[in-house]
């Protein structure tokens, strides 16, 4: 199933570049959309745990600078008969964590500074054996290719914008300039909205199934119940800077507000979660 959401997202890309091509260049439009869109699948299967690895700047660590986690993922993995991932720390104090890769042999696991600090032996692991699940599952490719796919849409939304501007490619009046702004500014509005909803598909089931595969794996679902609780409580204090486009990566939604940006949150409601886990909504 999940090979067949990455599948249909990267279909969906493709199309999607042919039609802003064609809309804005015609022919020749379509013709480099095609190109770009070869070459956006090719680095979206391939690349798109490093661009999201790179994006928040994430250090790779070794067994002798992290042998705490270390210690945990090669019990975890050995356990799940999963290979070891490499590891990698974000430089925030924002507690988080997030599993990204094509496949259990290309994963990574990426864990910010402010969880190693935050949590305890058995809450890390709990953590850990979340974002093994998301490995063990494969659904870490779907993820990233779904925030590729986002940052896509947004990016496309703005080279519509500025070329609807100007008229597009083929020039135009003042009056076409001004409709074409005024249908590349509410592009530019509903494209991250279109973003947001794709992630939202995929991403909110796939992390009542990561809890659950944790659990299992450790035997101790309390142990996840009470990092979920506090990831969720420190990451309010201390909010982790995140784009839109990748935020369903996380343990924990960045920057998780109530209201209506809560509908539009690519996780289930962590009082939720904790539920599922042990059965009521506070540890």
């Amino acid at each position: 199933m999940n090979t067949f959401k990455s599948t249909l997202l990267l279909v969906a890309m493709t199309l999607l570049l042919l039609f802003f091509g064609e809309h804005f260049g015609g022919q020749n439009g379509m013709v480099i959309a095609l190109l770009v869109a070869i070459a956006m699948n090719f680095t979206t299967y391939f690349f798109s745990d490093k661009i999201a690895l790179a994006m928040y700047r994430a250090q790779p660590v070794t067994r002798e600078q992290l042998p705490r986690a270390y210690a945990v993922v090669e019990r975890l993995t050995a356990r799940q008969g999963l290979p070891m991932p490499k590891m990698y720390v974000l430089p925030t104090e924002s507690p988080n964590a997030f599993a990204t890769g094509r496949n259990p042999r290309h994963a990574s696991v990426a864990l910010t500074h402010g969880i190693l600090e935050l949590l305890d032996d058995e809450e890390l692991e709990g953590v850990l054996a979340h974002e093994l699940g998301h490995v063990k599952n494969r659904d870490i490719l779907t993820s990233s290719i779904a925030a590729t796919l986002g940052g896509a849409i947004t990016l496309l939304a703005r080279l519509g914008w500025f070329a609807s501007m100007f008229g597009g490619y083929g020039g135009g009046g003042r009056r076409d300039r001004g409709n074409g702004g005024l249908a590349g500014l509410l592009m530019l509005v509903l494209a991250p909205i279109a973003a947001t909803l794709i992630q939202l598909a995929i991403s909110r089931s796939r992390e009542y199934e990561a809890d659950a595969t944790g659990a299992h794996t450790t035997g101790n679902p309390y142990a996840l119940a009470r990092a979920l609780q506090k990831l969720e409580d420190y990451s309010r204090r201390i909010p982790l800077q995140a784009s839109p486009s990748n935020a369903h990566l996380f343990i924990i939604a960045p920057l998780l507000g109530g209201g209506i940006g809560s509908l539009f949150s690519t996780h289930p409601p962590t009082k939720e979660r904790i539920r599922r886990l042990i059965g009521r909504d506070l540890v």
